[in-house]
């Protein structure tokens, strides 16, 4: 495995992206999906991952919560490798924002997910084809300042925009009201909506230091908003190129 130059410090936040190989789907179908939220919650750990045991356990939990009035709390007893502080999966690619919090977190749990979800969609598929699933490594950016945090959370939750208007990039957004109510209530494979309110997958996400940065529910969902009116404005756009 080649040798990565850049070394991630422990505390300190970066946004990383992976995408798959040769434009290939990443995810082909809402299982899919929900597969790859599973993944970055359950391999975000140094622990052995038995996923049918913890499916099997949490199975029970919620049996037993729906009919006590004493509910059992699901515990989280992961030993972390990462933070996710947000997330946006999409067709082909997924971005994370994350904070190590041990050594060499983001190396192995990009390592961890991406071995277990290609597994899973090679299983499922039945690929046979040997060699990368992903894209060579993935890609990261380190976020030095918390002006630099607040625009890569408006891009990461911002991205899904291009699956309405594809063109954006070159001829501006133009219909905001639309991409703001698409982001809002329509797409759901991003933790957007747990950071304006509504509970979508918040168990995967550590929102405390965003909502200490950004402000809070109201001004996490204003930067995204008022993001979206500018770019219905200009066409120009400035940002972490994917292309």
């Amino acid at each position: 495995m080649p040798y990565r130059k850049q070394q991630f410090v422990n505390g300190e936040i970066y946004h990383v992206m992976t995408r798959r190989i040769g434009e290939n789907l990443l995810f082909k179908n809402i299982d899919d999906y929900y597969r790859g939220i599973f993944s970055i919650y359950e391999f975000n750990t140094s622990d052995l991952v038995t996923i049918r045991e913890r499916r099997r356990i949490r199975a029970q939990i919620k049996k037993f919560n729906k009919v006590n009035s004493d509910p059992i709390p699901v515990i989280d007893t992961r030993d972390l490798f990462v933070e996710i502080l947000a997330f946006c999966f999409m067709p082909n690619h997924v971005h994370l924002l994350v904070r190590q919090v041990r050594d060499g977190g983001i190396s192995k749990f990009m390592q961890k997910f991406g071995a277990g979800y290609s597994a899973y969609f090679k299983e499922k598929y039945d690929l046979q084809r040997k060699g990368h699933f992903f894209q060579g490594r993935f890609v990261s950016v380190h976020i030095k300042t918390d002006e630099q945090l607040k625009i890569v959370f408006v891009y990461i939750h911002t991205n899904p925009i291009s699956l309405i208007e594809p063109k954006w990039k070159e001829i501006g957004i133009k219909n905001p009201d639309k991409v703001i109510k698409f982001l809002k209530d329509d797409y759901k494979w991003f933790s957007y909506p747990d950071y304006i309110g509504k509970k979508n997958f918040s168990s995967v996400t550590e929102r405390d230091f965003i909502f200490k940065v950004m402000g809070g529910t109201q001004d996490c969902e204003y930067f995204v908003e008022n993001w979206i009116r500018h770019k219905g404005k200009i066409k120009k756009f400035v940002g972490f190129a994917l292309e």
